[in-house]
């Protein structure tokens, strides 16, 4: 014990005796205050902030295995590595910032991020939300890279991003879902610590830039909760300085050639050497040539890589400067074709390797309740991958988002192909000042993207999310394909839906979505047909919600009738592929994402919703069932002869069918009024339907819907005057379309649209015919032919009830007519535009 500490110690003493007298205890407060001065410590220094997880609404199997040691210590890029790096994922400091704050040079941050997730994700252990972020640690260089060039590496910061080094500006960024790099090395300092500050601005939706399904406050339905700031893994490594930058490889099939370009810096007259090896490390082929010029590196009788056997080759490159070696890269490559082919049946399919093969395929979000756009470990982002290969597909859509790059190597090696979409702004159409940012972040989502072997096409937009203009997304439709002829684009998945200005005609592809769908639009002699979207059966699974509650397209109570619901639905999908010619088919999804539960696996991953051998089952089916063979084209019916039809609804005071005995039933208390001739049914828009109680039409044949209506509204609201129900959506509408304001003749997402609005108060002749046996819907306005549209649907039995003034979707009652129906007739056969003229004529 020190001296002052014996003191101090013995006038405690003392003083406690003092406190037994009235004088005592005056001295022992004077004395108290003399010995609280004399052992107060010195300003305690507070203590060390730590990274501490935050606790996720969810966790998955992999949430308690990140920690700051273990925080994505994988080699971030596959197509291009090198023995020599460092990983700099782990504990950084954090601090919220405000607009034009001064980087905090010099200054300890007061808070703990674990890099590289998210600050809004649980991993991040910030768990909160702001605009503006700085980020700052300090790090040695290692004693071994003397000589070479530091090189700094970020896999992707959102959305706005500037990098100082040692108090210099090294780098500044814009794009939340592309790499960038800094050559540190002329900011470092000779020895000791070097420091790193990153400030990142990301606004989200207050913006138009890139977002994908990101939004600041996740809508609980098809938005999802953002992620800002670093969410890649960041990391070093030293280069010498003549180095190669980049691979482009390119397989060549006809030629037995793998097309390759080293992109180098540091020198010139640099040539390089290129080596390609078997799964055994066996030579099969070597160029060598130029730096920054397309060489050819020779692969005879190549093993093609496909989602059967994905076969894959790896590759040395090596860079000379004269005859010294001055650097070496690894990398790997697959031997691929993807292109377009006609089946034996007439129809243009996607084909890979030469050979026509359907793209069976998931939506994938890729996104975790506890990492949100970053996968708490490489185990789990290659999780959902190989769920894809369990289920039975053979395609992934990557959904309005772009992955780090292990993801496509897990792609590569598991022998899935990749549907690259390219992250969508918010859905209103993107303004002017964002228009060149959205084209210029797709350009270098190809460049970036180029080389992987699983990608086989790009996906500009998604349901005219975005889209500014029809001509310019033909003219973005274009250009990707002149910038890359080697993969297929689909300049517009889901053109029929949503936000879509129509459909440019550009690309390779003509992709409708449809829930619960699916979707079967009609291949041409130049574009296959896609279905992009269907699907979204949902369950409800206990303990396993993120909000503890949520939505599908249609909900099921069990996991057997989830399961069965799924089976009969892609059933469906045999039949749009075998008979309308669709290549490709997209269920919604792989796993639950927050609200939406319609996944095959819960949000957390710890529950398999469905029975997964008869998923396997149905998938494998329809993999080697829908080839483009021929003879699965309908044939046509010749139907009941004559005008009157199967039934017959003159209305004149009475709901009887005057051809049959479908009666009609009264719903909501609709009442007679002045019809076009006599009486006819008057409909409020709101609940009135008149309904025969089962379905009138085989909607799976030939069939004519006729009637006449005069409208007491035509706005924004769509109105059915003839539908049939099915289990969840009319197998057909003849209808006022809202949307485009016009008469139609409709499937879910289809329409054959009159060319002019209708007026109020005015009867209209509308009739709708299917021509299975030509994959047609016609439109019929007062007697004349007013569309065409080709079109196809699953050719399933009829399930429900033929209905006059209103529709069924998703499950429910909708577009009630408001106005006067007259004159109803049904027919079982594809009328002629002569009958339809006869019937019309016959009418007035």
């Amino acid at each position: 014990m020190c001296s002052l500490s014996i003191v101090l110690n013995a006038l405690g003493k003392g003083l406690v005796r003092m406190t037994r007298k009235k004088a005592g205890r005056r001295l022992l407060a004077a004395a108290a205050a003399v010995l609280l001065t004399l052992t107060a410590a010195p300003p305690a220094r507070a203590a060390e902030p730590q990274w501490r997880p935050g606790v996720p609404p969810l966790a998955t199997p992999w949430t308690a295995q990140v920690s700051p040691a273990n925080a994505l210590p994988e080699y971030p890029r596959p197509q291009l590595t090198r023995e020599r790096w460092r990983n700099l994922n782990g504990v950084w400091e954090f601090a919220w910032a405000k607009a034009g704050e001064a980087p905090p040079v010099g200054r300890a941050l007061d808070r703990r991020i674990l890099v590289p997730y998210p600050p809004e994700s649980a991993l991040s252990g910030i768990q909160g939300t702001g605009e503006r972020m700085y980020y700052r640690r300090t790090f040695t260089v290692p004693a071994g890279w003397a000589g070479q060039r530091v090189k700094l590496h970020f896999g992707a910061v959102d959305y706005d991003a500037k990098v100082w080094v040692n108090g210099t500006e090294v780098a500044s960024h814009r794009g939340g879902y592309d790499a960038f790099s800094a050559d540190v090395t002329d900011a470092l300092t000779a020895s000791g610590p070097q420091e790193i500050i990153v400030w990142a601005e990301d606004l989200t939706d207050a913006t138009f830039q890139p977002i994908g399904k990101q939004r600041r406050v996740s809508d609980r339905g098809i938005f999802y909760q953002g992620g800002s700031g670093i969410w890649r893994t960041v990391w070093l490594e030293p280069v010498p300085a003549a180095h190669i930058e980049g691979l482009k490889t390119t397989p060549d099939l006809a030629a037995s050639q793998l097309r390759l370009t080293a992109r180098a810096a540091g020198g010139a007259g640099l040539r390089v050497r290129a080596v390609a090896y078997d799964r055994q490390q066996r030579e099969v082929g070597r160029v060598t040539g130029a730096a920054n010029a397309e060489l050819r590196v020779p692969v005879p009788k190549a093993k093609l890589w496909s989602p059967d056997s994905p076969y894959l080759y790896d590759l040395k490159v090596v860079l000379l400067d004269g005859n010294r070696q001055v650097d070496s890269v690894g990398s790997y490559f697959g031997m691929r074709e993807i292109g377009t082919k006609k089946g034996a049946d007439g129809k243009l399919r996607l084909a890979l390797n030469g050979t026509i093969l359907f793209h069976l395929s998931t939506l994938d979000q890729g996104f975790w309740p506890d990492g949100l756009n970053t996968a708490p470990t490489d185990a789990a982002l290659r999780f959902d991958l190989e769920q894809h290969k369990v289920l039975g597909f053979n395609t992934v859509r990557k959904h309005i988002k772009v992955e780090p790059d292990r993801w496509y190597y897990h792609a590569d090696r598991l022998g899935l192909m990749v549907w690259q979409d390219m992250p969508s702004s918010k859905t209103d159409r993107i303004p002017e000042p964002w228009r060149e940012q959205f084209k210029a972040e797709l350009w270098e989502m190809l460049a970036e993207h180029d080389s992987w072997t699983s990608i086989v096409g790009w996906v500009p937009f998604n349901e005219g999310w975005g889209e500014w203009d029809r001509e310019e997304t033909g003219r973005i439709a274009d250009e990707v394909k002149r910038r890359d002829p080697t993969r297929l684009v689909n300049a517009h998945s889901g053109v029929n839906c949503c936000n879509s200005l129509g459909d440019a005609g550009r690309g390779d592809v003509l992709d409708h979505h449809q829930y619960v769908g699916p979707a079967a639009p009609m291949p041409s002699d130049t574009r296959v047909a896609m279905d992009g979207e269907h699907g979204g059966f949902g369950l409800k699974t206990s303990n396993h919600m993120w909000f503890g509650d949520g939505f599908a397209y249609e909900m099921t109570p069990d996991k057997a009738t989830l399961t069965r619901r799924y089976v009969e639905n892609q059933r469906d999908v045999i039949t749009a592929g075998t008979v309308c010619g669709i290549s490709g088919a997209i269920y919604t999804q792989i796993t639950d994402v927050e609200g939406e539960l319609n996944g095959f696996y819960t949000y957390d991953r710890q529950v398999s919703k469905m029975n997964e051998a008869q998923v396997r089952a149905i998938n494998t089916e329809i993999i080697r069932t829908v080839d483009g063979s021929a003879g699965n084209a309908p044939q046509p019916t010749p139907g009941t002869p004559g005008l009157t039809g199967v039934a017959h609804y003159p209305l004149d005071g009475s709901l009887d069918d005057a051809a049959g005995d479908a009666d009609l039933t009264n719903v909501g208390g609709a009442t007679f009024g002045e019809g076009r001739v006599g009486q006819g049914v008057v409909l409020s828009g709101d609940g009135q339907a008149l309904e025969a109680g089962r379905p009138v039409l085989d909607t799976a044949a030939d069939y004519t819907a006729s009637a006449w209506v005069k409208l007491d509204r035509a706005d924004g609201a769509f109105q059915t005057i003839v539908s049939q129900d099915g289990p969840q959506t009319s197998d057909f509408f003849l209808q006022y379309s809202g949307a485009d304001q016009r008469f139609a003749m409709s499937f879910a997402g289809v329409r054959a649209l009159a060319p002019e609005k209708p007026e109020v108060g005015r009867w209209y002749h509308v009739t709708g015919v299917r021509d299975a046996a030509n994959s047609e819907l016609r439109l019929y306005v007062d007697g004349e032919r007013a569309a065409t549209l080709s079109a196809c649907q699953p050719f399933t039995e009829p399930t429900g009830t033929t209905v006059v003034g209103r529709g069924r979707y998703n499950g429910g009652p909708v577009d009630y007519l408001d106005g006067t129906v007259d004159e109803v007739h049904l027919y079982d056969r594809a009328l002629s535009a002569a009958e339809i003229r006869q019937l019309f004529d016959s009418g007035r």
